[in-house]
This record gives structure tokens, sequence and C-alpha cells, in this order.
């Protein structure tokens, strides 16, 4: 699924689960108040902007991609950039063979920017960062440098890695559903 970098996220309209990722089975949701703008939702047969990433800001966005799940999926989406699709015996969770990254994903991430403006990923950002040199706008690199997802307000939801939960949200379990 392609999406136009900086342009408007529209791709899940019922607003923003966070996973609470200490057990997988609390979660967070609520309609953002924050403006999402897309980043690197790539796909094959679009053009997207390649080049050398620097490794601080590789090595914190896969730090936050290890930190935090938003919006998770029951189905797997699999990177349509990579030559040829996984085989069945292959974990989708583990990296292709020459590849840092699973080259398979199932959420998303969210990166606070200016204030109100927060920026949607595919957690398939990184693979498209470390194994095919995918380059993000620079308000995103910038984002990406400065967000710390283990940041004081990470106190209420310890599992929750992003600071502008409302306050009104309240931790769910999934067998309250």
């Amino acid at each position: 699924m392609f999406y136009e970098d900086l342009s408007p996220y529209t791709y899940w309209d019922d607003g923003d689960e966070f996973s609470d990722l200490t057990d997988g089975m609390r979660f967070v949701s609520f309609q953002p108040t924050y403006v999402r703008l897309n980043i690197g939702w790539l796909a094959a047969g679009h053009r997207w902007m390649n080049g050398p990433a620097s490794e601080d800001f590789t090595d914190k966005l896969l730090a936050i991609l290890d930190a935090q799940q938003v919006n998770a999926m029951l189905g797997l989406h699999e990177c349509d950039l990579c030559p040829a699709s996984l085989p069945d015996s292959h974990p989708w969770y583990t990296p292709r063979p020459g590849h840092l990254r699973a080259s398979a994903g199932n959420g998303e991430i969210r990166v606070p920017g200016t204030l109100g403006t927060a920026f949607a990923a595919p957690h398939l950002i990184g693979h498209y960062v470390a194994d095919h040199g995918y380059l993000p706008p620079q308000p995103f690199i910038d984002a990406v440098l400065a967000f710390d997802p283990y940041g004081p307000w990470a106190a209420r939801f310890p599992g929750i890695r992003f600071p502008w939960i409302p306050d009104d949200a309240v931790l769910r379990h999934v067998d309250d559903e």
C-alpha cells in the first residue's frame, strides 16, 4: 500500500490503538487530537527517495520500532520491494538472508513531530530504511532523532511508548472487549 510521504494519514480511521508491550494483552485506544502524516508507506511501482541514512537515525528508528506497536492488524503485509515472496517455511518475523529487518509486518508506529503533528509509519519502515535504502524526509528524521520512547511521560502507561495519550484514555485488557 503506497501513500505519498507527508500526505495526511487515512489508512485506519478508527483512531490509534497502542498495544502495551509488557504483555501484548493490554491497549489504549483513542481518537487522536494530533494530525497524522504518512511516512514510509512504500510499494513497488511508486517512486520514493533513496539514499544513505545516518547510523544514528537508523539505530534510533529501529529502537522505536522495538518499543512501540500501533494499530496491530491480524494479517501480515509482506514487502513487495523484495524480489520474491518468502517461502511458507520461513518465519515472517525473521530477516531474509542478507537483510537486517524482517520483510513482513502487521502494525505501525507514531513519532511525535512538531506540536500537534505525529508521523504515522508502517512497521516495515525499518526494513525499507535498513535493507532497501529508503531515505525518509528530513522532518521525520529530525523527529526520530528527538523522540525518546522512554520519556518521563511513560510512567502513566509504562508499556505504551507515546507522549500524547489523552488524559481520559483508559488501559484496557483484550478480555474486556
